[in-house]
């Protein structure tokens, strides 16, 4: 693996906070993402002791005659326990650990919880067993790998559902589940432990729940991802300043047995891209606190972000509306619409905006197709002055060639053997599509890819993504049309 390749997959993190493996019907909500990122300063408790050193059991504070914020269930926020994670966890040990980080969450994040959370453990093999979605149809199945296909993620020789499925399965460290109404941690420990941060991090997902709803109508990987920035973001502005006390104003848990796994098949793009939420969230959160206090999050649940583009630029949230594309179909010969929606109810049409296109121009950098590479490593990962990462927040998304995104739409075609696509994308500035066409052409050259005539490219037939492709740039919009071969590019689409 050559040398950048190394370097990227260091900062490969794992993934908390994911919905339950299924729960949202289709893999364009696969967006959950890593464990921190973000610095959030906690808003003062006004009705708890927050600034109280940590106590003693025996020496706590009585409990209340009624519930409030920083007691849960028999526990203070500052409450030190009698336990370890040396040697697991008994039930009643894991009870208490759980009633305390609540009363902490809450004491962070200013919300009370109606109900108490069940929480279990699995171990990550388990977790395996569960992920998947469920069983895809062949429409699906079709449309999915095309669409990563498009993006120069997945090649034809894999497919991009097992490909996800193996990259949340070697990374999730937790999930809550709305439908189930419980918290899931995975564990690599033999024995039964809590990561105390996960568990906040998850706790807070069970709050927005009880509090706002974390149903959505987002059912494409941009809305997706728009929406998770916020759900994301808040739990993780929430988990970094909980940490941040831990040690000065109450005593957590050392350890955890999470880790994230190891080996399997980690797909730096694809983590790049479900990492986005993690990244870019708590900046989104940060900026709403400026704004209102934690009091403008909460109202940020009503109108929740359109997509990844107001979370990269908080300052455009909630003015910025996604720019409508239409799409015609102009197919001749064999060529027919694949629709998902035969298999699920989802659009038989997919939106990837900003962070997707991120996420595709990064991988050139870890793949071990050729030595090139479509960005720089400084272009995508965040470096500290002493060229270390920076583990709060490692990944850029806000790129030349993501700039002024405006809205896209993705058709998927084939033939009863072969499958093709359109891509057309809407950029602000004729200037940002053709920052865009340039980059994706870039992406192609690396790709193995050889411009015949102006705009159209053949990829080596040793490329995963051996194919022809037309980069066609008109004013503000590009589009990219796929076929097997270069003389079926019109039959695809006779522009």
């Amino acid at each position: 693996m050559r040398r950048l390749a190394v370097l990227a997959l260091c900062v490969v993190l794992a993934l908390t906070g994911c919905q339950a493996p299924g729960s949202t019907g289709g893999h364009d909500s696969l967006d959950a993402s890593a464990s921190t990122g973000g610095d959030a300063a906690a808003t003062p408790a006004t009705d708890t002791e927050s600034t109280a050193q940590p106590v003693v059991a025996g020496d706590a504070p009585p409990d209340p005659q009624t519930d409030r914020l920083g007691w849960e269930n028999g526990y203070w926020h500052n409450e030190s326990l009698p336990v370890t994670t040396e040697d697991g966890l008994n039930e009643s040990e894991r009870a208490a650990v759980v009633a305390r980080s609540m009363a902490r969450v809450e004491v962070v994040r200013r919300l009370e919880f109606d109900t108490t959370v069940p929480v279990g453990l699995v171990s990550r093999a388990e977790y395996r067993n569960r992920s998947g979605g469920g069983s895809p149809g062949p429409a699906l199945r079709r449309f999915d790998n095309a669409k990563f296909e498009a993006l120069l993620l997945v090649g034809e020789d894999r497919g991009s559902i097992a490909v996800q499925d193996s990259t949340l399965g070697e990374s999730v460290l937790g999930f809550y589940s709305g439908g189930r109404d419980e918290i899931v941690l995975v564990t690599d420990s033999e024995t039964p432990t809590i990561d105390e941060l996960t568990l906040a991090h998850e706790l807070v997902h069970a709050l927005q729940d009880q509090q706002f709803g974390l149903a959505s109508d987002a059912r494409t990987r941009d809305g997706v991802q728009g929406r998770n920035g916020l759900i994301e973001g808040d739990a993780t502005a929430v988990e970094q300043a909980y940490d941040a006390r831990c040690g000065e104003q109450w005593d957590c848990l050392a350890g955890g047995g999470g880790g994230g796994g190891g080996g399997g098949d980690r797909h730096f793009g694809i983590n790049f891209m479900l990492y986005f939420p993690y990244s870019d969230g708590p900046g989104l959160v940060n900026d709403l606190r400026d704004r209102g206090g934690w009091a403008a999050v909460d109202d940020a649940y009503d109108d929740r972000p359109d997509g990844a583009r107001e979370v990269i630029a908080p300052s455009e949230y909630p003015d910025w509306e996604r720019e409508p594309v239409d799409l015609a179909d102009r197919t001749t010969g064999d060529w027919d619409r694949v629709r998902p929606s035969t298999d699920r109810d989802r659009p038989d049409y997919a939106v990837v905006g900003p962070s997707a296109i991120a996420a595709s121009l990064a991988y050139t950098l870890t793949d071990d197709y050729n030595e090139s590479s479509a960005v720089a490593p400084q272009d995508v990962i965040n470096f500290e002055d002493d060229g270390s990462v920076d583990s709060s927040d490692p990944y850029n998304y806000d790129l030349p060639a993501t700039d002024g995104w405006a809205g896209g739409r993705m058709h998927v075609y084939s033939d009863g053997t072969e499958t093709a696509y359109v891509w057309k994308t809407v950029w602000d500035t004729d200037r940002d599509a053709r920052e865009f066409a340039t980059a994706w052409e870039g992406a192609l050259a690396h790709w193995g890819g050889t411009e015949r005539a102006e705009g159209t490219w053949v990829l080596a037939a040793d490329s995963p993504f051996a194919d022809a492709v037309a980069v066609r740039v008109d004013g503000r919009t590009v589009t990219v049309v796929n076929a097997p071969t270069a003389a079926e590019l019109d039959e695809v689409h006779d522009a």
